[in-house]
């Protein structure tokens, strides 16, 4: 169920393609529209490859002088030129149609999901964090520290630090260093909203997520500075792969600016499989969340 080796949209930046190479993302990569080269092998294949090509031509060479020798000898057998093959050269695979290339949608290739990209919404650009599949369009001055907010985010990340499988243990687990990460301290030790003061629970429970049994866990959260806001843990088992459990974050600020908290479950309700667009769920699909 896995893509074959190729170019795809990076995860972590997707203004840039970064190589697959079936199993696992590599450290190559490429702005798009670059040629469809793949990235050089190592150095000890690099050097096997070039004695092979070396040997191929040497043993071509010996075989053409054998066959000029044969001709002279007086062979009056018709000489004819090297044939071209009728098969077509082997070519690069060519990876299926990807939902990203629908505007309205965002796609993480690594956990094989979709969101739904909404209207004040977009596609990450220049954000300094890690598996960040969008957020809301342009920036502000933090209430904080000196540096850069934006009103929302939403990130997508694979569970793989333990081998926890629950979905409820894992969002009620991660809420709180979910907290933290956004409204506390960043990751230069800055406080952009002058510290997390407290905390109220305001959601927790099951949720259908992409056809899959998920949990998720809504703080309402208190700064010291600026109007605080939300932040969710969403977990459900990836369709793919090994069913890894899929942590996605939200991050809404409050106040006039900030996006509507009702876009928590309108993305959580458009999450769809890569494998089966069809798939459905999300809030009040079947299963749903507690106040």
């Amino acid at each position: 169920m896995t893509p074959p080796p190729g170019w795809y949209a990076d995860p972590h930046a997707p203004h840039l393609e970064r190589w697959w190479d079936g199993t696992a993302w590599t450290e190559h990569r490429r702005t798009p529209g670059a040629p469809a080269v793949p990235p050089a092998p190592s150095g000890g294949r690099t050097k096997a490859i070039a004695l092979t090509t070396a040997g191929a031509v040497l043993v071509a060479a010996i075989v053409t002088g054998a066959v000029l020798l044969n001709g002279d000898d007086g062979d009056s057998e018709t000489r004819s030129g090297p044939t071209t093959s009728t098969s077509a050269p082997p070519s690069s695979p060519t990876p299926p149609p990807s939902p990203s290339e629908d505007p309205n949608v965002v796609e993480d290739q690594l956990n094989g999901i979709t969101f739904p990209l909404l209207d004040g919404w977009v596609r990450p650009e220049h954000v300094p964090q890690e598996d960040v599949v969008m957020t809301t369009d342009g920036t502000h001055d933090c209430p904080g520290d000196g540096s850069v907010c934006r009103h929302g985010l939403v990130i997508s990340r694979t569970v793989t630090v333990n081998d926890e499988t629950s979905p409820e243990r894992l969002a009620e687990e991660d809420i709180s260093d979910a907290a933290d990460a956004a409204f506390d301290k960043d990751a230069l030790g800055r406080r952009p909203y002058g510290g997390l003061e407290s905390h109220e629970v305001v959601k927790s429970g099951p949720v259908a997520v992409a056809g899959r049994a998920g949990y998720l866990v809504r703080w309402r959260v208190t700064t010291a500075e600026g109007p605080g806001g939300h932040v969710q843990s969403l977990v459900f088992p990836s369709s793919v792969g090994t069913e890894s459990p899929v942590l996605v974050r939200y991050v809404f600020e409050a106040g006039e600016d900030g996006p509507p908290l009702a876009d928590m479950d309108r993305i959580t309700d458009g999450i769809r499989s890569v494998t089966d667009a069809a798939s459905s769920g999300g809030v009040g699909s079947g299963i749903g969340p507690t106040d």
